[in-house]
């Protein structure tokens, strides 16, 4: 393990809602640079994950920080470092995208410009279109967009290519290699197995609310004894991963 300060540090989250723990003694040090890949079935306590990383919910109990930020505490900070990328029901639908692209730059000293942002996202033909008349697969690249407008040095992605061609899919791909290559830290709740083994250097297994597997996509292979990462995923959880392109 690297004897540098990580880039997230998790320390024993435990999160419940009512009688149903989502989150139990969850762990994690993400390096700076590195894509960690999170996956898991639905209701697993992936997004449960990155939204008290990212300071969005409260842990029960445990501590998070972020580039030595307290998750919680130090909000107004983290903000300004961390990129996140949001679903579609926290973003204002009656506006144009090229709006919420000036908006979102708005709150950052030093934002991308708003044409090069639309352009990483190949949304620079519907700059002027309302969001709410954009496809599923639009409105998940402006979301995209929106997180790295302020150019983070850490960056949540959740689903990053549900919904899109193949096409989009590889142009997302390509933009987190260039995220990686600039030496930013991501971290990546996927479904696409071929997503994961492309863009992480290691992945954490998530089942009922508890990290069950840490390690490379190679590395989960060969510990299940599979022959890829789906049949691993299968080996060490007993559950069948869901489709969601």
């Amino acid at each position: 393990m690297s004897t540098t300060a990580p880039a997230i540090h998790a320390e024993n989250l435990h999160k419940r809602y009512r009688q149903t723990v989502a989150v139990d003694d969850v762990s994690l040090r993400v390096e700076e640079g590195e894509v960690l890949g999170i996956l898991g079935t639905n209701g697993a306590g992936k997004t449960t994950t990155v939204e008290m990383i990212a300071g969005l919910r409260k842990p029960d109990s445990g501590r998070v920080t972020v580039l030595g930020l307290d998750a919680r505490r130090d909000r107004a900070r983290l903000r300004q470092v961390l990129g996140v990328q949001l679903q579609a029901s926290y973003l204002h639908h009656a506006l144009k995208a090229e709006e919420l692209v000036h908006m979102y730059r708005s709150f950052y000293p030093d934002p991308r410009p708003a044409a090069e942002l639309l352009d990483l996202v190949g949304l620079a033909d519907q700059r002027r279109t309302i969001f709410e008349k954009l496809s599923g697969g639009q409105q998940q690249r402006l979301s995209i967009a929106l997180a790295l407008a302020g150019r983070p040095r850490v960056v949540i992605l959740d689903e990053l290519t549900t919904g899109l061609d193949p096409r989009a899919r590889r142009q997302m791909w390509r933009t987190v290699e260039q995220l990686r290559d600039g030496n930013v830290t991501i971290v990546l709740v996927s479904h696409a197995m071929e997503e994961v083994e492309r863009l992480c250097d290691r992945v954490a297994l998530i089942d009922r609310g508890r990290i069950i597997a840490l390690d490379t996509p190679a590395g989960l292979v060969r510990q299940a004894r599979a022959a890829d990462l789906d049949d691993a995923f299968v080996a060490l959880t007993g559950k069948e991963l869901e489709n969601t392109e």
